[in-house]
């Protein structure tokens, strides 16, 4: 029981750090969330209160987090490219050059190029 209480601890924490970086007041997030009152937030912030996952998701989405933030996991991986480019079925032939010649030119100066 130890362990779940302190990661709902930790993405309580987590998830008070970003609301206050993104300027946000307990009340501000509440509603965005669709609750009442700031109390609940409050409660998820200090660890007296579990987050579902919904929320969770809908809290990364207002605070322009990864969820793997609140979770306590690494962020910083590298994004997949050619994942991120198969998953937008909006791109244009023109669109993939052009993000192509964009990789292209960061390779080159990574390379000293």
């Amino acid at each position: 029981m130890k362990n779940t209480e302190e990661k709902d601890d930790s993405i309580g924490k987590r998830i008070k750090f970003a609301r206050e970086e993104a300027k946000l007041s307990q009340m501000d997030l509440a509603r965005d969330l669709g609750f009442e009152s700031a109390t609940a937030i409050s409660l998820i912030e200090s660890g007296d209160r579990n987050v579902t996952i919904e929320n969770l998701e809908k809290i990364a989405n207002i605070l322009h987090r990864d969820l793997n933030y609140f979770l306590g996991k690494d962020t910083n991986k590298p994004i997949d490219v050619k994942i991120a480019l198969r998953a937008d079925p909006d791109l244009t032939t023109q669109d993939k050059e052009a993000i192509m010649h964009l990789i292209d030119l960061a390779k080159k100066r990574a390379n000293g190029k």
